[in-house]
């Protein structure tokens, strides 16, 4: 699919991906962080080898309007989406091997295996409730 740093005038491009089903990597991270700008080359590689995906930069500072009191705790922090199921979000180490195993094993599941998960506990509800992409793009619409 594509690779984008996510800014007031490409918000449509996102939304358009998550509407279509498509997978949407969504790295989110701080220009003053020094581990963000480390892990920005090997997230854009990432995306390079993998066009299959949506791939999105979102600083958190200047797209604070779209994501409001998501809690970032540490960077970068990943969120994977699928249409309007959040399939994982948290901080990840620096390296983009573990997030591409963690991608291929969420990409593996049935449609009704990612929504039995999206509701299995506590927490994944609250990434179903507070973190979904879609939901906050239509809700600045």
């Amino acid at each position: 699919m594509s690779y984008q740093k996510l800014d007031h005038t490409n918000r449509q491009q996102l939304a358009d991906a998550l509407r279509t089903d498509t997978w949407v990597v969504a790295c989110l991270c701080a220009a003053w962080c020094g581990s963000c700008r480390e892990y920005e080359s090997a997230f854009g590689a990432w995306a390079a080898r993998s066009p299959q995906y949506h791939f999105v930069w979102i600083d958190i500072e200047d797209q604070a309007d779209l994501l409001g009191d998501i809690d970032v705790d540490n960077f970068p922090t990943l969120l994977l989406e699928r249409g309007a199921t959040v399939a994982f979000f948290g901080p990840m180490e620096p390296d983009t091997r573990l997030a591409e195993r963690l991608l291929a094993a969420q990409v593996d599941k049935s449609d009704a295996e990612l929504q039995r998960e999206a509701l299995s506990t506590k927490q994944r509800r609250t990434w179903q409730e507070e973190c979904s992409l879609l939901a906050r793009l239509a809700d600045l619409a």
